[in-house]
């Protein structure tokens, strides 16, 4: 509850600044159960979230609009490209051994956003005032030498592009469709729900009964995230042909 107490004074502080000074203000990265936290507030001036590329799962809040300030927000945001430097040589790696390596240097988690591993090399979206340290101080992931460049951009094919597929449901609530797109029993499913770990458009859902909106994106952690498109059919068996986005 204290943490709850201190983030959210913290999103009020950073919303007053901006209401009272005209200029736009910035959090660090918001976990999914954090950016929940704030969209649920009542605040001074309106608020965007961004993580750098569409899709991003962690973001920042970017407090103030345009229409106030009559000027774009720069999110303090950067792009670091990690590449292997023997690829013949190197072992797979994975987020995690990007994570553990980045965190290694004795960063906080809320100054990196996310990381978008492919082969032979990751991309890291960071806060601009931590992108030059990680460039010049992470020359190692596990036991895989790599160099680090500060890019102005992620390259499109960075970017992870969701694949449209097909499950069968019982029905519409949440729980039925995360258990179809997983593969898990419905007492399963529900479990997710109770333990606080699904997120639709950042937003906590606790009830395992709840109607997603065609277009919603969502989050389950330690499962992964998946669009949900809509119900195209009903099977003669009275089971729901339900079109979604699969992150793989």
């Amino acid at each position: 509850m204290d943490e709850e107490r201190a983030l959210r004074n913290s999103f009020a502080e950073l919303a007053a600044r901006a209401a009272e000074g005209s200029y736009y203000t910035y959090s660090d990265f918001l976990t999914l159960a954090e950016q929940d936290t704030l969209q649920s507030m009542q605040l001074p001036t309106a608020f965007t979230l961004t993580g750098g590329y569409d899709g991003a799962e962690r973001r920042i809040a970017v407090f103030g609009s345009e229409q106030e300030f009559g000027y774009h927000p720069e999110p303090p945001l950067a792009y670091i490209r990690i590449a292997v430097r023997a690829p013949r040589f190197a072992e797979p790696l994975s987020h995690r051994d990007y994570l553990g390596s980045i965190l290694g240097l004795g960063l906080e988690r809320d100054v990196t956003g996310d990381i978008l591993p492919a082969e032979n090399e990751a991309y890291l979206i960071c806060l601009d005032t931590v992108a030059d340290f990680i460039a010049e101080s992470l020359v190692k992931v596990r036991h895989t030498d790599v160099e680090c460049t500060r890019i102005s951009e992620l390259p499109p094919v960075s970017v992870p592009e969701p694949v449209e597929c097909t499950v069968f449901a019982a029905s519409e609530r949440a729980d039925a469709l995360c258990a179809a797109v997983w593969g898990l029993s419905r007492s399963e499913s529900e479990s997710l729900f109770s333990a606080k770990l699904v997120f639709a458009d950042a937003r906590l859902v606790t009830a395992p009964d709840a109607r997603l909106r065609p277009g919603a994106s969502v989050s389950v952690r330690g499962h992964g995230k998946f669009i949900y498109c809509g119900i195209s059919k009903t099977t003669r068996k009275g089971r729901l042909c339900v079109n979604i986005k699969k992150y793989v």
